[in-house]
């Protein structure tokens, strides 16, 4: 039996390193901005998100509690600046917010942090060829840097094109979502050339399995290892991501991935999957979060 004195110095020991570790969660908030709903069976048009809905968000964002949370679907600036202020007054406070304009005028992605970024790069303009014509990735990638005792680190944040199709050729925009993971792929490697020394986090909602060419892109080009995916079950085992309402189906498509580098840091090598309070009500997607055995520089 374990004398008491060791019992608390091992409670002690554990509870620093909780207290210590940067939680990062990734999350698809849906429709944080104007769009066309069912509201209470009504069908309405440009439509905000229902208030039932945000409280929902602001419940599932406090059960995680997280330092750094990347959100996709977000609108622009007056939306995240109402995202931001609503969750303060529901106690989470996240002083440091960046939302990134790019191509699609709808949904953005964000990143809402209480630690201080150390610098933003908002990668607009990330490009590559399809069907022989110049194009870029439609959400863009934003570029988060932070600060730790461990050196630094990258968030980025993607949300890559959706099983929309467009074009006939192209059913479900699977080509256009792999050449968007690639591109984004080589953007990282610009980054980072050396992922087995470069610490970041690539996450977000890639709208695709794990098995799928976007996926495989974002994790390796030729021998070059980008990352692992980290992974990541809830309280009961189960994996999805996603609800489908229109076919009534779940999915995997919201990763955090890390690079070689950043690995070790992640606290038991595993993430969560949000099934808490809120889950239901606030989002089609559920939240995917893990921490990092890193202390910031600042606070």
């Amino acid at each position: 039996m374990k004398h008491p004195f060791s019992l608390i110095i091992l409670w002690l020991s554990l509870t620093s390193l909780a207290s210590s570790a940067i939680t990062v969660a990734a999350y698809n908030v849906e429709n944080y901005t104007l769009a066309d709903r069912m509201v209470d069976g009504v069908f309405r048009p440009a439509y905000p998100k229902p208030e039932k809905e945000k409280a929902a968000l602001r419940q599932v964002i406090a059960g995680i509690n997280p330092d750094i949370l990347a959100v996709e679907e977000m609108g622009g600036q007056p939306y995240l600046d109402d995202f931001q202020r609503e969750l303060k007054l529901a106690g989470q406070d996240f002083p440091h917010a960046v939302v990134l304009a790019a191509a699609d005028a709808d949904r953005h992605v964000a990143v809402l942090s209480k630690l201080p970024f150390k610098e933003v790069k908002r990668h607009t303009q990330v490009p590559f060829t399809y069907f022989g014509q110049p194009d870029v990735v439609k959400r863009g990638v934003l570029e988060v840097i932070f600060a730790t005792n461990g050196g630094d680190f990258s968030v980025f944040v993607v949300h890559l094109k959706s099983k929309r199709t467009e074009r006939k050729d192209d059913p479900e925009g699977g080509i256009q979502r792999a050449q968007e993971a690639e591109a984004v792929r080589d953007l990282v490697l610009t980054r980072y050339p050396d992922p087995a020394t470069g610490k970041f986090i690539i996450c977000g909602d890639w709208n695709d399995t794990r098995s799928t060419r976007p996926v495989r892109a974002l994790q390796k080009r030729g021998d070059t290892v980008i990352g692992d995916l980290v992974p990541a079950t809830d309280t009961r085992g189960e994996a999805w991501t996603h609800f489908f309402r229109r076919e009534d189906s779940y999915s995997r498509i919201d990763y955090l991935l890390v690079s070689p580098a950043l690995k070790p840091d992640v606290v038991g090598n595993k993430a969560m999957i949000w099934d808490g309070p809120g889950t239901r009500e606030a989002s089609d997607h559920r939240a995917v979060y893990l921490q990092l055995k890193l202390e910031p520089t600042a606070r």
